[in-house]
C-alpha cells in the first residue's frame, strides 16, 4: 500500500506543473478580453442598446472607449483602444469603420 501511495503522490506532483502551465486557447480576441476584464462590471448589455447612445459613429465609439479607459486609469495603447472599439462595434453597434 505504501508503494501505491508514493506513486499517487508522485503522479499528482508531476501533473501540477502541467496544469499550471496550461494556457487558454488564443481564440478570444484581445478587445473582448480587455472589455470583459475591465468594463463588464459596469457595462451590461443594456448600456449598448439604450436609446440615447453617446457613440453615434465609429469615431465616437473609439472616443468613448478612450475616454473610459482613461477615466478608469487603464493606460491602454491606441491599439488596445482600437481592439475594444472593434469588439464593441462587431457585437453591438455595427458602424462602418473609417480607415485613416
Amino acid at each position: 500500500m505504501t508503494k501505491n501511495w508514493i506513486w499517487a503522490v508522485l503522479l499528482v506532483c508531476l501533473g501540477i506543473p502541467v496544469a499550471a502551465n496550461a494556457q487558454p486557447k488564443g481564440d478570444t480576441p484581445r478587445g473582448e478580453l480587455l472589455y470583459s476584464t475591465h468594463c463588464i462590471a459596469c457595462h451590461n448589455e443594456k448600456i449598448h442598446w439604450r436609446v440615447k447612445k453617446i457613440a453615434k459613429n465609429w469615431d465616437d465609439l473609439k472616443a468613448q472607449v478612450r475616454r473610459w479607459q482613461g477615466t478608469e486609469g487603464l493606460v491602454w495603447s491606441d491599439q488596445d483602444i482600437e481592439e475594444v472599439a472593434r469588439y464593441l462595434n462587431a457585437h453591438h453597434y455595427h458602424y462602418p469603420e473609417l480607415v485613416k
